[in-house]
């Protein structure tokens, strides 16, 4: 990862800027993020908004994407020496290389008056941290191992209850496809494709699979025959979705069950924002399932990172960008129109929709709390592997044996 940082040095890169009230007077922070979908967009917004509200002034630098597209960008310009007020990670180890080279401000002392510890449940009170510093504000709690479903198309295709096993969704997916419609909505770039993949090992391999893969890295879990069994149900959906899945953006894949042309989709519950926004009620217009299998909660979300900058200001808006993101009002504004749910335990998420509702129940049993890859796994690891998983779903030819050989590989040479 850090002979990545040091590459992109050298790199250049077209960043689209939106800027609102530029000549205004206030803590101006340029923000760096990649929500550019219509339900991020109007979440983004929500942050915007409290963050001027609160004497600030909100430069926001939306870069069109993915994490992918906009993580190398703000790094490069954080390394560079022109690094934005803020920036958007995942929570987890992706901030980590920056952190180790001195270049993101700590924000121990913010995190103790603000009492931070107390907010958040261990796990992601633990994820902020680098070698026992705080440097991330967390703005949501993400669930990642969703599937959405269209109830029109459900209706349509006589599927009249949720699938609660994998035989019952391939049942399913059948009659879709007998419909005329399009079963699985798939975005075939590979960080989808491997959201899709840990789901099914979630699900379908169980949590203590799960844990031996991403967080013991244990290649005989790997070379087992239940993950291989994983693999093959994940294979097995190749034959469920449309000739243009490839480097189609979630959102859109999101825009073909809200219009009624596929059934289901695997996607974050970002994924709900897209429905929100379109006007749609959770468990009457669409539906929700932690599944099938197991019903956990893979736990993921964003963070915000604040780059070593010299300027007092603009460590005065640093650290005022902080206190709104971590405030209960931003949590709940901002989450309401994401589809997540607010980081803080302390948030009256009664008025939330069905959904959040599931995932809030869900996350009410520690047993069923589980950390996203990105929080448990160094970044080298999650990165190969999802590459991977991609090589997979594309080749056909790949047995289910091929793939569990070559993802152990992975992890024995990073040990």
């Amino acid at each position: 990862m850090r002979g990545l940082l040091m590459a992109l040095v050298g790199a250049t890169a077209l960043i689209a800027v939106g800027v609102t009230g530029a000549q205004a007077e206030g803590k101006r922070a340029e923000v760096l993020h990649w929500w550019t979908s219509g339900g991020e967009a109007a979440a983004v917004r929500e942050l915007a908004n409290a963050f001027n509200a609160a004497g600030g002034q909100w430069v926001d630098t939306a870069i069109a994407g993915s994490g992918s597209t906009a993580r190398p960008i703000g790094i490069n310009r954080i390394i560079g020496g022109n690094p934005p007020t803020a920036m958007q990670f995942n929570t987890g180890t992706q901030m980590n290389d920056l952190a180790q080279q001195g270049l993101l401000r700590p924000l121990d002392d913010l995190a103790k008056e603000q009492d931070w510890k107390s907010a958040l449940t261990p796990a992601f009170y633990n994820a902020i941290q680098f070698q026992g510093h705080v440097y991330g504000a967390p703005i949501n709690d993400h669930g990642q191992n969703w599937l959405f479903y269209s109830k029109p198309v459900f209706a349509k295709a006589g599927v009249t209850e949720e699938p609660k096993t994998w035989d019952e969704m391939f049942a399913a997916l059948d009659k879709i496809k007998a419909a005329g419609l399009i079963p699985v909505a798939v975005g075939g770039q590979p960080w989808q494709l491997q959201l899709m993949f840990n789901a099914i090992l979630l699900g379908e391999g169980g949590k203590e699979l799960y844990a031996k893969v991403w967080k013991d890295l244990d290649t005989n879990a790997v070379k087992s025959d239940k993950f291989k069994h994983v693999a093959e149900v994940f294979a097995k959906l190749r034959n469920y979705q449309d000739p243009g899945s490839p480097n189609r953006d979630w959102n859109v894949a999101t825009g073909m069950l809200i219009d009624g042309k596929a059934g289901i989709q695997f996607m974050g519950d970002w994924a709900k924002g897209e429905f929100i926004h379109a006007n749609m009620v959770a468990d009457k217009d669409f539906g929700c399932i932690l599944g099938p299998g197991e019903s956990n909660f893979m736990m993921g979300g964003d963070i915000f990172v604040f780059p070593v900058l010299k300027d007092k200001t603009a460590t005065d808006a640093q650290t005022l960008l902080a206190t709104v993101i971590m405030s209960k009002e931003g949590q709940l504004a901002f989450n309401s129109k994401k589809g997540s749910v607010p980081v803080r335990l302390d948030v009256d998420t009664s008025k939330l929709d069905a959904c959040a509702q599931k995932g809030l129940m869900a996350l009410k049993d520690p047993s069923r709390q589980i950390l996203a890859p990105d929080v448990l796994t160094a970044q080298d690891i999650v990165q190969t592997e999802q590459d991977l998983v991609a090589q997979y779903w594309t080749t056909p030819s790949m047995t289910a044996d091929q793939f569990a050989d070559q993802f152990a590989q992975v992890i024995e040479q990073a040990k």
